[in-house]
């Protein structure tokens, strides 16, 4: 199959669709798959941010919590986010917390040493003075851990050699090959990978928390800082992704594992001495202590999902034309995703039986942009050809739906059928339920927020009982 001279590979057109891929905006190919969807999710959150950090503050910390939904597009926001402030001048630190903690048992302590690793890691080669009081907590750890594992042979690139006692040996020459960053992602890789070593280090970090805090900064943050700016750098942004992905579990009596690290602690979250921005779970807007959590932060920047349509039921034209330009750029890269419309009409017909069936992805996709790709993703693997048919598409809808439908129990049913009529969601635990599991959507329209249920939802026969006055 071929457009405007291009052909079109089926195998390549599956590829470009993984859902679970964050654009990075250093990517050639993932540049042109970009859409720029900022103009109708109600609001330029990422904008806001970086006009916080360049312009407002580049030389004062700043503290920002950014949210949405799981697979709304955060991580291809935040990279895109990351670019900017590099051009703005700024050295970034960007990663994904899951690589480095475990997200079901978090603590404070974990979160700092995550940090503190990434930025060694990145910094390796702006020599800063040794973090003395820093490697006597480290090699506090690796004592308490030293049945576990051996560092004994580990070795951290800074300037001059020194030994402390217990075991961990740190060196530095020219020849060093292992870093700061190393040894502290030792540490953090057994404890996420052994509960009980995790156990052991939260007990041996958590009283000393603040101290850990007070060294990261002294030793660590400021001095590099100070360097990076020597070096005609503005500062030091910070990007911790994939918080928003920690469990509800309890991580204390009473306390969800969100409430604690964000609320209960979030002040040492907020106390690094560099431009931070974590996301954060989007059910924390939902909580009843949301109004202590903006005592803690500024108030969390919201993604908020692209409107398909409008809360009366109608279309939304704008987004749907940057949706149908978003599955066209993933087949034809190569191509302008700004299609006039008798070259997307051409471009359609290349890839699908229809536009009403390409319509049809895009509204019962809700604007999700992986559930969108999920489907795309599934479709090309059901069809195997070109063009791709809208029964096929009806039968991956059926098979999505009915997953989604397993664990949904009579009170979620009676929660949803309130927020179809409704349009709202109010702050109680079922109503978390309903954001975290994807059940019901959040829009903006007109800096007003409304919601409504997922549309593959919203064609289950459960939904379409009759509702409770």
């Amino acid at each position: 199959m071929q457009y405007n001279g291009k052909m079109l590979d089926l195998r390549s057109f599956y590829q470009a669709t993984h859902p679970s891929q964050a654009l990075v905006p250093d990517d050639p190919r993932d540049r042109q798959y970009y859409i720029d969807f900022a103009p109708v999710r109600g609001g330029r959150a990422i904008e806001k941010i970086q006009n916080k950090i360049a312009y407002f503050s580049p030389d004062d910390p700043t503290c920002t919590l950014f949210t949405g939904y799981i697979g709304s597009g955060k991580s291809t926001e935040l990279l895109q986010l990351k670019k900017a402030l590099e051009g703005d001048g700024f050295q970034v630190v960007y990663f994904e917390s899951s690589d480095d903690l475990e997200l079901a048992d978090l603590d404070i302590p974990d979160v700092l040493l995550a940090i503190s690793r990434r930025i060694c890691d990145t910094l390796d080669r702006v020599e800063i003075d040794k973090p003395r009081g820093f490697m006597v907590l480290l090699q506090g750890a690796a004592k308490i851990l030293q049945t576990e594992f051996d560092l004994t042979q580990v070795e951290l690139g800074i300037p001059e050699k020194v030994g402390i006692p217990g075991g961990l040996k740190f060196t530095a020459d020219d020849g060093g090959k292992v870093s700061l960053g190393f040894g502290i992602g030792q540490i953090t890789a057994k404890a996420k990978s052994d509960p009980s070593v995790r156990e052991k280090l939260n007990q041996y970090l958590a009283p000393r928390t603040i101290k850990l805090l007070e060294m990261v900064n002294k030793e660590i943050l400021e001095p590099a800082i100070a360097k990076l700016k020597e070096q005609g750098k503005k500062g030091l942004v910070t990007i911790v992704d994939n918080l928003d992905r920690i469990e509800s579990r309890s991580k204390i009596p009473g306390r969800p594992q969100p409430e604690y690290i964000f609320v209960d602690r979030g002040e040492y979250l907020a106390k690094l001495r560099c431009h931070t921005i974590y996301t954060m779970p989007l059910s924390l807007k939902f909580s009843n202590d949301y109004g202590i959590l903006t005592q803690r932060f500024d108030d969390p920047k919201v993604l908020p999902m692209i409107p398909v349509y409008r809360a009366d039921g109608s279309d939304r034209q704008d987004s749907m034309k940057l949706l149908r330009n978003m599955v066209l750029a993933r087949a034809f890269p190569e191509l302008s995703p700004d299609f006039e419309e008798t070259a997307c009409d051409r471009a359609i017909a290349e890839i699908f039986d229809s536009r009403e069936t390409l319509d049809r992805l895009c509204r019962i996709s809700g604007g999700h942009v992986r559930d969108l790709l999920r489907l795309l993703h599934t479709w090309i693997e059901e069809e195997m050809s070109l063009p791709l048919t809208r029964e096929t598409l009806e039968g991956v809808i059926g098979n999505f739906r009915n997953e989604m439908i397993l664990p949904i129990s009579d009170t979620e049913w009676k929660l949803l059928r309130k927020v179809r009529r409704t349009k709202k969601v109010s702050d109680g635990e079922g109503y978390q339920q309903l954001i975290r599991s994807r059940f019901a959507f959040e829009y903006r329209e007109d800096g007003k927020s409304w919601f409504d249920v997922n549309p593959i939802l919203a064609e289950a026969e459960e939904l379409q009982q009759e509702e409770d006055i």
